[in-house]
């Protein structure tokens, strides 16, 4: 893979660990419960809407616009009651088709045009789009878990009070960047 692709790629998997960390601490009935604090989005709400929204925007990439016919967005934000089980396969569904997408691309390819709901892009333009969209809802999935967890939450950074034990550590390891 290409090295800007594989940075991208790479944070793309950071995002979504960090959202699957969140989840994973959630009841299954938390999971679709509405938040107050999220617009009345549950953890399921926001999990569907990012893997239909990856699921149309990475199908046929480089050769069809990225809003697909047969993508039915507001029925994503629709209150739903699933299983852990189904979320998570609807979820992994979304990111299989970003990642298998990623695995074809080549940096060479970063200034191809694409297009998304009939507005051309560059590949690299609609790459970095959908990195900022997945971490947007990343976010929000951690908040509301947080929220629900209160004070059994397990951190998935830094937890607080630890920052200088973290940076110490930081400063006795090895410089080298990661392959």
């Amino acid at each position: 893979m290409s090295p800007i692709i594989e940075s991208l790629r790479k944070e793309f998997q950071r995002y979504k660990s960090l959202a699957e960390g969140a989840i994973a601490q959630v009841s299954d009935t938390e999971l679709c419960a509405p938040d107050a604090h999220a617009g009345g989005n549950s953890v399921a709400v926001i999990c569907w809407h990012v893997a239909g929204n990856l699921r149309s925007r990475f199908t046929d990439f480089l050769t069809t616009d990225g809003e697909k016919p047969w993508r039915k967005r507001d029925e994503e934000f629709e209150p739903r009651l699933v299983t852990r089980q189904e979320l998570l396969a609807r979820w992994d569904g979304g990111w299989q088709v970003l990642f298998d997408t990623l695995s074809t691309l080549e940096d060479r390819q970063l200034h191809e045009p694409v297009s998304i709901r009939g507005e051309a892009l560059h590949v690299h333009d609609a790459l970095h789009r959908a990195l900022a969209h997945v971490a947007y809802h990343a976010g929000q999935i951690v908040h509301i878990a947080r929220l629900l967890r209160g004070s059994a939450w397990n951190y998935l950074s830094i937890p607080p009070g630890q920052s200088d034990a973290a940076n110490a550590a930081v400063a006795r390891a090895p410089r080298t960047p990661k392959s």
